[in-house]
């Protein structure tokens, strides 16, 4: 049962996402800010699917336990991609606030994704294996956290400022995302029935792509 529900709700998860992304880079009709937020749906479900489909193949054949390396590389390439779909997402914040300058702000962005890779990269994380420790996980998820906290504040005063009723939304989905995804780093290791989280987390991800997707619909016709 966990099998067949699982991979019914990540197949259709990784269409969507990726659908809509590709019919906003190509609807977007020269609107910066919709064909970054189109490039930023791709990159978040080609990404994610480097985990989920290995994840499916397993959970329909062998198991989890026997697909390790994969399923563990596909963390790796997920948790890389993840971070360029936030400096994405702080890209089509400029674009649609009409940001210029913010030098400093901009250093901030690219040092915490920065960091977050290289932390990511560090073989101590020990992707390929069945014990990747707990303490790797906290780390190289603090400057994640950090960043999405940074665009979570951008977006909320923007649109506040701004009275964006389109994105008013932005800064909750990434709260929400960031508020399930926690515990599952934290203790699902412990706790494997709070890896359910995962569910409602992606939830909010496709929530983010269909405000840009019908916001694009609004302005671009």
């Amino acid at each position: 049962m966990q099998a067949v529900a699982e991979t019914l709700f990540d197949l259709v998860y990784l269409i969507t996402v990726i659908t809509i992304g590709i019919l906003m880079i190509r609807g977007s009709k020269g609107a910066r800010q919709f064909r970054l937020f189109g490039w930023m749906a791709v990159v978040l479900g080609a990404g994610d699917s480097f985990h989920l489909v290995p994840r499916v193949i397993a959970l329909c054949t062998t198991g989890l336990e026997n697909c390790t390396v994969p399923l563990g590389f596909g963390k790796l390439v997920t948790s890389v991609t993840m971070t360029v779909f936030y400096v994405l997402l702080y890209y089509v914040w400029r674009q649609r606030y009409h940001i210029s300058g913010r030098g400093g702000l901009t250093a901030a962005v690219y040092v915490l994704a920065g960091v977050r890779i290289a932390l990511c990269m560090m073989p101590q994380n020990q992707w390929l294996t069945a014990a990747a420790p707990l303490s790797w996980g906290v780390y190289r998820n603090i400057p994640f956290a950090l960043l999405g906290l940074l665009v979570i504040v951008l977006f909320y005063r923007s649109g506040k400022k701004h009275g964006d009723r389109a994105f008013r939304w932005i800064w909750l989905t990434i709260v929400l995302s960031f508020g399930f995804y926690i515990p599952v780093v934290l203790w699902a290791d412990a706790i494997p029935m709070i890896g359910m989280l995962m569910i409602p987390k992606t939830c909010a991800y496709v929530w983010t792509v269909l405000i840009g997707y019908f916001a694009m619909k609004q302005e671009c016709k």
